[in-house]
């Protein structure tokens, strides 16, 4: 009976040095590891190509880009960029674009440049919408025989830089396919109020795109 006794006095005791902080028994609380999530990273430059239909007229046509007056030209054109993102929301960015037909018999000479701040906005995972602001330059020449006769030849003479401006949206492939490829669709007003010569007897110009094209990134 003594034996038992001793022996329920001694668990006692033990459990006692338990709870008292004793050295019997060390409680490790678990540790919980939260893995990092790595945001994408989206920088990286990019090229890309298009097919784009310009709009030239007379300022006093006034009509915009779908402008079918006597003083409008339209010209199919290629057009080139080449850009770099900074992040999902800003990328800088060049175009070049020059004409190899017109809906004319004469031809046209046209060709423009641009610099451009690109701001972004990620409507989902694939979709965006953006804006291009810039600086940027058109040429144009042209003899356009209205009547078969020399002495009408009417020409065409414009050099001018100034602002540039416009907006589009681009969808991704990436996740569809392996590279990352964008197709996009804008508008570009080229120049407005151009100083120069215009066939139908303007002194100044307006000349204005849209272009659809593909691009890829680096």
């Amino acid at each position: 009976m003594k034996k038992v006794t001793l022996s329920l006095v001694s668990a006692i005791a033990l459990s006692s040095m338990s709870f008292a902080g004793g050295d019997m028994a060390a409680v490790v609380e678990p540790v919980i590891v939260i893995p990092e999530v790595a945001e994408e990273d989206y920088s990286g430059f990019y090229l890309g190509a298009g097919l784009a239909l310009i709009n030239t007229r007379g300022a006093s046509a006034g009509l915009g880009f779908f402008s079918d007056s006597e003083g409008s030209d339209r010209l199919g054109s290629f057009t080139f960029m080449a850009g770099y993102d900074f992040n999902r929301y800003v990328a800088v960015e060049g175009r070049y674009t020059f004409a190899f037909t017109d809906d004319r018999d004469d031809p046209v000479d046209f060709s423009s440049w641009g610099i451009f701040v690109k701001p972004q906005y990620p409507v989902s995972k694939h979709f965006k919408i953006y804006a291009l602001l810039g600086y940027g330059g058109v040429t144009m020449e042209e003899q356009y025989d209205y009547t078969g006769h020399p002495e009408y030849i009417y020409p065409t003479d414009i050099d001018e830089t100034g602002f540039q401006w416009g907006l589009g949206a681009a969808y991704s492939l990436k996740g569809h396919i392996e590279s990352d490829i964008e197709i996009f669709v804008d508008y570009t007003s080229l120049a407005n109020d151009m100083e120069g010569i215009y066939w139908n007897g303007d002194t100044k110009a307006d000349a204005d795109a849209i272009t659809a094209g593909v691009t890829y990134k680096f």
